[in-house]
């Protein structure tokens, strides 16, 4: 589905994404965790298109989908800003209703979507992707202005997306929770290379490197 080799991010002196191998099959989630700075944003922002790679190569089968960490809503109502982003007229007008009350925004529909929180924001973003099916969808921190239930609002919808589509899923968080919840993988990520990779409970509960272990421990996981 997705196959990386060699890509490297490099601005100046400086080497800020550095992955040698990397494959992520159809179907499967795939978590990325490490800190600020580690080259997580980068790399989907390079699989994107956003920014251009330095070195290397990837490539991927199908269509991709990528939702940035900050998505700007679209000057019209929260149903409009979903419907927009469809790209089949086919069945659009129930594709909305159904992501409006899965994602719990039906009663905000007709709303102008400028005056959403940031947690709704976030809901409405995520509906102006999946309003279409695509191979591979990229997630930057699909949560991070959401509460507790919001939170819980996205992860059921991401979920049931990638069992109604088979979609391969690359996605960011600092949540070890939350990669529970979603990781088939995860990779660990430290200053632009690839640290460990593995099943979510075992590298979550015992990494295999130093550095691992000590990023895990800053980590509250219950």
């Amino acid at each position: 589905m997705l196959e990386i080799n060699g890509l490297r991010k490099i601005y100046g002196d400086r080497t800020v994404l550095d992955i040698d191998k990397l494959k992520i099959n159809k179907g499967e989630t795939v978590v990325i965790v490490g800190p600020n700075g580690s080259g997580k944003s980068t790399l989907l922002k390079i699989l994107s298109g956003v920014i251009a790679k330095s070195e290397g190569s990837f490539g991927f089968d199908g269509e991709l989908y990528y939702l940035p960490q900050q998505s700007i809503p679209f000057r019209k109502s929260v149903r409009k800003n979903i419907l927009f982003s469809a790209k089949d007229d086919t069945n659009k007008e129930q594709r909305c209703n159904e992501l409006l009350k899965e994602l719990q925004l039906m009663h905000l529909a007709e709303k102008n979507a400028k005056g959403l929180s940031g947690g709704e924001c976030q809901r409405l973003a995520l509906g102006r992707i999946l309003i279409n099916k695509c191979d591979l969808l990229l997630l930057d921190e699909p949560s991070s202005a959401a509460d507790i239930e919001g939170t819980e609002i996205i992860e059921n919808a991401i979920k049931r997306y990638r069992e109604e589509t088979g979609c391969a899923i690359l996605m960011t968080t600092h949540s070890p929770r939350q990669a529970l919840n979603l990781a088939d993988r995860i990779i660990m990520l430290r200053e632009g290379r690839i640290v460990e990779e593995g099943r979510p409970e075992q590298l979550l509960s015992a990494p295999q490197t130093e550095w691992g272990r000590k990023f895990i421990g800053m980590w509250k996981i219950d």
